[in-house]
């Protein structure tokens, strides 16, 4: 059951007294020297999944402190499982200081999902029933999706100007197939949409059950902020193209275009807005496969994952990958405020609160032939592709900053429309962007 307003109000407040129990006297934040981490037992539960369990740690080295609150490198390393199987395994290195004056990122991860979201494609062309997924048919909008994935990305600057470069590779490993019900103990009632979408021929026999993908990344970029992980103040802005090559790529070769535009201001001491806008576009009329088109480009991965329009990392609030489109635009924008720092066992911190609005649209569509979809069911399961339609969401957050770089987040996100779902509640790390 998702929570409510109620319960995450409840959630925060306790959050915060157990953070104030436990606090010596205020003090000023201090220069971190040396090494650092986080670390944080990785515990949930989930009535389809089982009980996750697992733990994460976050290594930082700070030099000598001239760069604080940057790090020299960092070494993000995360296992987590599922008793019903769905894993996390990643190891994510970041470093400006491996290659001098270039900053190196390598992030290795593996992550199994046995409940994937599937809602078919372009938003609102694909409608949403609600009451499908509290009938027997749970797993109607699910498939399963194991990906493994390896990225590695460069970036520097020309000169000593704020204009740079970005480049990088990329592989994907994609294993799709439908819900495992016996496994998890489901009964299943009738075909789930994902079955359904290869029967109509909308998903092809060639791209059902995933493949390999590769692909290669160069760009310019812009890049003014005056810190990595919550910026005050400064222009993030990137254009790059990202394409998977015909001589790597032997089916689905096709080329993708993102630019990224991320902007900071400071309001008042510890008050900042911060704004994100990106678009993302195929070039040309090459043809996507399905378990790729969610794929969001980006410089430096955060979470496990960057897919689909909707969840943690895009639209908070929204169904998880809920807006699958052949070029999507979408923006996140939120006021951030630090509102109490403090010193504890030698370590900074300070508690932090966020107020957000996120919004998405789709503005090229995937093609989808219709012709064997019998009327009844077009009528049941998609409508007109409409252009200018936002799905959009609001919400509020807590952030807990441990030596700054190590950021605790909750945040809790409200859909506008129903079509979207109703809400999300996220815990993870880091700042959206």
């Amino acid at each position: 059951m998702k929570p409510t307003i109620s319960d995450i109000m409840k959630r925060t407040i306790l959050a915060l007294s157990l953070c104030l129990l436990t606090l010596p006297a205020l003090t000023q934040k201090k220069i971190k020297k040396g090494f650092g981490f986080g670390a944080l037992p990785a515990i949930s539960y989930d009535s389809d999944l089982g009980f996750q369990y697992g733990g994460l740690v976050n290594l930082y080295d700070y030099g000598n402190g001239k760069n604080f609150p940057n790090y020299n490198h960092s070494l993000y390393l995360e296992l987590s499982t599922y008793t019903k199987g769905t894993t996390i395994a990643r190891i994510r290195y970041d470093s400006e200081h491996l290659i001098p004056k270039v900053r190196t990122t390598v992030d290795v991860s593996y992550v199994t999902d046995l409940m994937s979201d599937f809602y078919g494609f372009n938003g609102y062309e694909s409608r949403y029933n609600p009451a499908l997924v509290k009938s027997s048919n749970r797993i109607f909008y699910k498939n399963e999706k194991d990906m493994f994935q390896v990225k590695v990305d460069f970036q520097g600057y020309f000169g000593l100007s704020k204009l740079g470069w970005v480049a990088g590779y990329a592989f994907y490993n994609f294993a799709m197939d439908t819900v495992n019900n016996t496994k998890l103990g489901i009964t299943k009632t009738g075909p789930t949409l994902f079955e359904k979408y290869k029967s109509w021929g909308i998903i092809s026999p060639a791209e059902a059950s995933g493949g390999n993908i590769h692909y290669l990344k160069l760009g310019l970029k812009y890049d003014s902020r005056d810190e990595l992980a919550c910026p005050n103040k400064g222009i993030f802005t990137e254009a790059v193209i990202q394409s998977a090559p015909k001589f790597l790529n032997q089916q689905f070769p096709n080329t993708k275009l993102s630019i990224i535009h991320r902007q900071y201001f400071t309001l008042a001491k510890d008050l900042n807005f911060a704004y994100r806008l990106d678009y993302q576009t195929t070039l040309g009329n090459q043809h996507v496969p399905y378990y790729a088109e969610p794929l969001l480009i980006t410089s430096y991965l955060i979470a496990a994952t960057n897919q689909g329009l909707g969840g943690k990392v895009t639209l908070r609030g929204i169904l998880r990958n809920r807006v699958i489109g052949d070029a999507v635009g979408f923006g996140n924008f939120e006021f951030r405020y630090k509102f109490f720092h403090f010193e504890w066992l030698k370590q900074n911190f300070y508690l932090g609160t966020n107020v957000f609005f996120d919004s998405g649209i789709i503005l090229k569509p995937v093609e989808m032939d219709l012709s064997q979809v019998s009327p009844a069911e077009k009528s049941q399961y998609f409508s007109n592709y409409q252009s200018g339609k936002f799905h959009s969401s609001a919400g509020i957050g807590l952030k807990i900053g441990w030596n700054e770089n190590f950021v605790i987040s909750a945040d809790f996100g409200k859909a506008f429309n129903p079509q979207d779902g109703n809400s999300g509640f996220y815990v993870g790390l880091n700042y959206l962007f």
